[in-house]
């Protein structure tokens, strides 16, 4: 661990923190946009899906191109994307414009993630490999908190478009250390033939199946349209399989990552436990907004005990992962997700009040960063160190598919309730449920599988 490792490390975070930041960042912005433009706000809401929504489908496809034809090459021509739509985004004379350069944004992002995640993870020695996991998670935390508090800031005090300009300067910081300190070689590869199919079929698939649930909470499962679209993406998602079956060693997902059981089940644990993560940001602004009167940046300052808790215990996680091995983190974070959703359930009053709810936001955030690094690291060391960009965009793949079904489901139980505090009652109770089995899948099946690090063994 030399100062130049520490220094590289440094620009992972820069990659790492513009694309977390602007997740978050521009929720707050929605009214003041909506405002500028006169248009509505189901039409400004794709201001941010647009982004999460190409950013999310595209990310596999992104860390297979990293892992082809070199990590530091998709990190150079994701940022570069990136800079050029944060540019166009900035200087949106319509919500179209907007909406279409904040879609491209989710293009760079999607390259500069597997990337930076796939350099990290070769960057650091075996033994040091926690480290990298929490460091890209811990990192994506502080972003995320930052987002609402930076994009208010700039919205009230200056325009949501300097939200935007702000990536600029960012990006460009980040491809010039990204350039002197990272000097990692290019995959030696002789074919690098493109799996075309393969990505064509997953993207619409999911493409097709997100869009029905960001709809299902208007139309309602019974809606010709949403059952339509479930059908036409399960039929895409099936030949997306008979595709790569096809594909062989050319395939977008080859057959080696995907039989590793550890992968797959760590896979699955995380798509059980995402729904939370996603819940918790959708419905504790709501509920501290419409029960506690607060006010949007309010509400977003509110979610700082969870965020910031979910950052620090990030960063703790690596040095634990490699002290204590990854069984007992991971199991641990599993756990405190299960137990969390259930103390706000319990928290949540009529009175609205932040305090009841901070207890289960605080265990859910020591749960959060402490699962998701430490199931990440489980997931990329799983398979073959050629194959790490790739496995850490599925990882996301899931975190991003598990939260945007179980938000659906969740809102279908909340919407069912009577009532505001008897809906959030029934939606993280079931939350609490769906991250229960995730908890189990944990226990007896990735947790056997885990190799402890050779600093745990040493500390053994």
């Amino acid at each position: 661990m030399t100062r130049s490792t520490y220094l590289a490390m440094g620009a992972m975070a820069l990659g790492v923190f513009v694309i977390a930041n602007d997740i978050t960042a521009m929720n707050v912005a929605l009214p003041a946009i909506e405002k500028d433009f006169d248009t509505s706000v189901t039409t400004v809401q794709w201001v941010v899906n647009a982004y999460a929504l190409v950013f999310g489908v595209l990310i596999v496809t992104g860390g297979r191109l990293a892992d082809l034809f070199g990590r530091r090459e998709a990190f150079f021509v994701g940022a570069a994307i990136f800079l050029v739509a944060s540019l166009a985004a900035a200087t949106a004379q319509t919500e179209a414009w907007l909406i279409g350069a904040r879609a491209v944004m989710g293009i760079g992002g999607a390259l500069i993630w597997p990337a930076v995640l796939g350099m990290t993870f070769a960057l650091l020695p075996e033994d040091k490999a926690g480290l990298a996991g929490g460091l890209i998670l811990g990192v994506a935390g502080v972003g995320n908190a930052l987002g609402p508090l930076i994009g208010g800031a700039l919205t009230e005090f200056a325009s949501w478009r300097w939200i935007l300009f702000l990536n600029i300067p960012i990006a460009l910081i980040a491809i010039v250390a990204v350039y002197f300190l990272i000097h990692q070689p290019r995959p030696d590869a002789t074919d690098r033939k493109i799996d075309y199919g393969g990505i064509v079929t997953v993207s619409l698939g999911l493409v097709i199946f997100m869009v029905a649930l960001d709809q299902v909470v208007d139309l309602g499962w019974g809606d010709p349209r949403i059952v339509l679209a479930v059908l036409a993406s399960v039929g895409l998602l099936s030949a997306f399989g008979f595709i790569e079956r096809r594909a062989g060693s050319h395939a977008l997902i080859p057959r080696d990552v995907m039989s590793n059981t550890s992968f797959t089940a760590a896979c699955v644990a995380i798509l059980f436990i995402s729904a939370t993560f996603f819940s918790v940001l959708f419905y504790i602004p709501q509920y501290l907004q419409k029960a506690g009167g607060l006010s949007a940046f309010e509400s977003g300052v509110g979610l700082l005990p969870f965020m910031a808790v979910f950052a620090l215990t990030s960063f703790v996680a690596g040095p634990l992962y490699n002290r204590v091995g990854g069984r007992l983190i991971v199991t641990l974070g599993a756990a405190f997700i299960a137990l969390g959703p259930l103390l706000i359930s319990f928290g949540v009053k009529e009175s609205g009040a932040l305090g009841g709810v901070i207890p289960g936001l605080v265990v859910l955030g020591i749960g959060v960063g402490l699962f998701y690094s430490s199931a990440t690291t489980i997931g990329v060391t799983a398979v073959d160190p050629s194959r790490s960009s790739l496995a850490g965009g599925i990882i996301y793949m899931f975190q991003v598919a598990g939260g945007s079904v179980g938000l659906a489901l969740t809102t279908t139980l909340f919407a069912s309730a009577s009532g505001l505090i008897d809906g959030l009652h029934v939606a993280f109770r079931f939350n609490a449920i769906a991250a229960m089995v995730g908890f189990l899948i944990i226990l007896f099946v990735v947790g056997p599988r885990v190799k402890p690090s050779p600093e745990a063994k040493t500390a053994e």
